[in-house]
């Protein structure tokens, strides 16, 4: 289950010169789900919306509903409200240390800072809800502080954003011994759909707001 935190209306949540937060937590989430159906026997699911704010509650049910075997809260930090000098990835899991996600997490933490060469804060514990209340092995993954200049710059880099869902992608793969789907065969062959291609940003907001009055799920990804 990949949860991309927050959504696209959550107040605060944002750099100070106003890049939101889940615009980086969704684009992670669409990188994370192309590189984790890359492997065998993989089903990939998502407790958030591009439409809407999802609940917490509604995230966490939904994951134990499907009993999921893991669940991974795809997040971007932050330090009060304007520019300052913290720094780092950091990953969370819930304060009773779970053995399986204390694990995991330490291998996605090792993985990221390897990949990003950021600060290294560390494998941390918390009471966060998708924490607490998630039945499967949780981990909630800082990827960087939206309140520091640098880091922020990194945070709208689309090369940053998949750097991210690789390492991830990569760490759940040696966590859970995967194999990645063989090569050329149909059955692991991915259609995908894409309904418009612009040069401004706003004909392309346009073009998804429509598709989303209609009951649409749509996201909006940058490529250079």
């Amino acid at each position: 289950m990949i949860d991309a935190g927050h959504g696209p209306n959550t107040e605060g949540k944002r750099t100070p010169d106003g890049m939101r937060e889940f615009e980086f937590n969704a684009a992670v989430a669409v990188f994370l789900t192309e590189e984790l159906e890359k492997l065998s026997g993989v089903s990939v699911f998502h407790v958030h919306s591009n439409m809407s704010d999802i609940p917490l509650k509604q995230r966490t049910d939904k994951a134990n509903e499907l009993r999921v075997d893991c669940y991974l809260s795809i997040h971007a930090n932050a330090y009060g409200t304007s520019w300052n000098s913290a720094e780092g990835i950091e990953t969370f899991v819930h304060s009773s240390k779970p053995h399986e996600a204390y694990q995991l997490a330490n291998i996605i933490q090792a993985s990221l800072i390897k990949t990003t060469g950021r600060k290294n804060r560390g494998v941390k514990t918390a009471d966060f809800h998708v924490l607490r209340e998630t039945k499967m092995t949780a981990i909630l993954i800082e990827c960087g502080f939206m309140t520091n200049k640098e880091e922020a710059a990194l945070l709208r880099s689309m090369e940053y954003r998949k750097k991210c869902a690789v390492s991830i992608a990569s760490s759940i793969k040696d966590y859970y011994k995967l194999k990645s789907k063989i090569q050329g065969s149909s059955k692991n062959v991915i259609y995908k759909v894409q309904t418009g291609a612009f040069s401004h940003y706003e004909s392309a907001e346009k073009l998804a707001n429509e598709l989303r009055a209609k009951g649409f799920d749509t996201f909006i990804t940058k490529v250079k």
